[in-house]
């Protein structure tokens, strides 16, 4: 897979004193790039070419 969007770092910061499977990183990594990825193609949608929180 490509670099990861995620920062696994970053993941335990905000989950705290839980621990982290070794395959949630790529998981949450996935669905960000379906996120971000719908959001281009709404923002393409409604003439536009930038992508705004609202494509969300």
């Amino acid at each position: 897979m490509a670099d990861l969007l995620v920062v696994k770092a970053k993941i335990k910061d905000v989950i705290g004193d839980y621990n982290v499977a070794g395959d949630f990183a790529d998981e949450l990594d996935k669905q960000v790039r379906a996120l971000v990825q719908n959001a281009a193609k709404r923002a393409e949608a409604n003439g536009r070419r930038t992508v705004m929180a609202k494509d969300l």
